[in-house]
């Protein structure tokens, strides 16, 4: 793409966002903005390739406060834990928002430019941007109801007093799609009267107004401050609700993807190497769509690996999550997945519908509750509800099956995270489950909140007396997870972009073929979701003659004839050892 090339691009863009704008002064403006003085660009964009990432890309996330002591600041807490256990484990680390807030655990920010001082200050930030990559969140559809541009708004401040999305009560909104049950609109007291301004998530949690482009251009000026300061993956949080527009879903809007493409383009221009990974918990199709035509995120999550690996851990069976990996295309030259099953939120629901039938889903949520799990709601277009998400940390989540409880829970817990360090993508752990926590029961009660379940925060002397211990369930948890993790690092085959193929096997094994760009290396990924003991048939893994077969994991030789698992075995099994 030539300089003309990029200029036309970035004014097609901002003409079919803001066709009623002058696009030469806009683009001007978003130059500025994102390219300020002492700043400059490529004079080509980064050609999409599979050279952004390698197999030894692997990422953790975490709150900027898990880790506490009373005495030090958490992200010196933190940078402590990084060092100290996850260098060679993982490369990237995803630090939940760090910013000043009022709710939700940071995504209600009140300064986007600012350290939450409780957690230290933008040097700890840099300090472990500089070893690691660090992954920042933009909460972009939404701001604190207590923040500077909100309390501007109110008192008619420009450019502020146009920043947030207003609605009238009459208006029409029984079709927009959202995750929450609180009512779409707040009441709010202006110096230009009374308002009713969007609230997509809380009433503390304010709806910016994207088609005011001073909105868009102070956003681009602080994705400029997080890659100078060190940011490398931005995180698009609730990205698919960014353009609102009366009578429709609201939700994964043309505009919303015209914006990540304009800031994809700019990132294709940047001298620095920035990723745009879209949140966006929906639906498969609706999921996918954010890779656009490769001209938008660089990465998506792959939401319905959380429940289907569930599923399978519970029920005993793969079938569903060999359905639907079946169907999964490989991503597009320079995109990738996110591969992951717990995060800061609860477990996803909504990505399983059509994946999971419902009489499936009913016997999760039983399980979860039997387990002392949370279950939350959304609201259905036209009234209802339905399960949004399961609340509840991974490890406790895997610690029964639809049969009841057993002997089984770590192993069960170390195949559902093998899984997604097997599949094509990058995978992601959240700190939670390489400590093997269990429910925060407590907070639960004690904040009101049932995300409180899976946002434990560890007292650091105490929980470094645990990882002291090797017999301790936290300590063979970090050990088999982390030894399993620089494994992965060492085998081209496990490029996010490796060739992938669903084996047809018995149904309590989820296994995968991957080869390695260059085709050097094999692996059968084979994980036997089950308590039972299965043995494949020689002759259902294409096991090329003439070569040495090796299982990575228990480094036994593999010799012509049946394959034997274990309850809840992973097998890598590799001609290249």
């Amino acid at each position: 793409m030539t300089e003309r090339s990029f200029s036309s691009r970035l004014s097609e863009l901002l003409h079919f966002i803001y066709p009623d704008l002058n696009e030469d002064i806009l683009t001007s403006q978003v130059l500025d903005a994102f390219w300020p003085e002492d700043t400059h660009r490529r004079k080509k964009p980064r050609k999409p390739g599979n050279n952004l990432w390698t197999q030894h890309d692997a990422v953790l996330i975490t709150y900027g406060d898990t880790l506490i002591d009373g005495h030090h600041k958490p992200l010196d807490l933190m940078h402590d834990f990084l060092v100290n256990h996850m260098k060679g484990v993982v490369n990237g680390v995803h630090i939940l928002p760090f910013f000043p807030f009022t709710s939700d655990d940071g995504f209600a920010v009140t300064d986007y430019r600012k350290v939450n001082p409780q957690l230290g200050e933008w040097s700890d930030i840099t300090r472990i941007g500089s070893e690691f990559h660090l992954m920042s969140d933009l909460v972009l559809n939404h701001v604190s109801s207590q923040g500077v541009w909100f309390n501007a708004y109110r008192q008619g401040q420009k450019p502020y007093d146009k920043f947030f999305f207003e609605a009238d009560p009459s208006d029409d909104v029984s079709m927009v799609v959202r995750p929450r049950t609180t009512s779409l609109l707040q009441e709010v007291e202006t110096a230009n009267g009374t308002r009713h301004v969007w609230c997509t998530f809380s009433h503390d949690q304010i709806d910016l107004d994207y088609r005011n482009p001073d909105v868009l251009l102070e956003i681009l000026r602080i994705i400029r401050l997080h890659i100078d300061r060190g940011v490398r993956i931005i995180r698009l949080d609730a990205v698919a609700f960014l353009w609102k527009e009366i009578g429709t879903a609201c939700i994964h809007l043309p505009q919303t993807h015209a914006v990540i493409q304009l800031l994809r383009l700019l990132m294709d221009y940047t001298t620095e190497t920035v990723i745009l990974l879209t949140e966006t918990n929906v639906p498969k199709a609706e999921n996918l769509s954010y890779f656009g035509h490769r001209n938008e995120a660089h990465v998506v999550y792959n939401f319905p690996l959380p429940p289907l690996v569930l599923h399978a851990m519970m029920s005993g069976s793969a079938k569903y999550l060999i359905d639907w990996q079946r169907t999964m295309p490989p991503a597009p030259l320079g995109c990738a997945y996110l591969n992951f099953t717990a995060s800061h939120d609860g477990i996803g629901m909504r990505p399983a519908e059509g994946l999971l039938p419902p009489p499936e889903i009913g016997q999760i949520i039983d399980t979860i509750h039997e387990i002392g799990g949370k279950v939350s709601m959304r609201s259905l277009p036209g009234g209802g509800e339905a399960p949004y998400e399961l609340n509840c940390t991974y490890f406790e989540a895997t610690g029964r099956t639809f049969a009841g409880a057993d002997d089984f829970h770590i192993e069960r817990f170390l195949c559902s995270q093998t899984i997604p360090m097997s599949l094509e993508g990058i995978p992601a752990f959240y700190i939670h489950s390489m400590l093997a926590t269990p429910n925060d029961v407590e907070a639960v009660e004690r904040r009101g909140m049932n995300r409180a379940i899976n946002r434990h925060r560890w007292d650091y002397p105490e929980l470094q007396e645990k990882l002291a211990d090797p017999d301790s369930v936290h300590a063979r948890v970090l050990k088999m997870l982390s030894d399993r993790l620089k494994l992965r690092a060492e085998q081209p085959g496990f490029h996010p972009n490796a060739t992938q193929f669903t084996l047809n096997l018995d149904q309590r094994i989820f296994g995968l073929w991957r080869q390695s760009l260059d085709r050097a290396q094999s692996i059968f990924t084979l994980h036997n979701v089950s308590g039972e003991t299965v043995e494949i048939p020689n002759g259902e893994l294409n096991l090329i003659a003439d070569e040495t077969w090796v299982d990575l994991l228990s480094g036994e030789e593999i010799q012509a004839g049946p394959v034997e698992m274990a309850p809840y075995q992973c097998r890598w099994i590799t001609n290249r050892a």
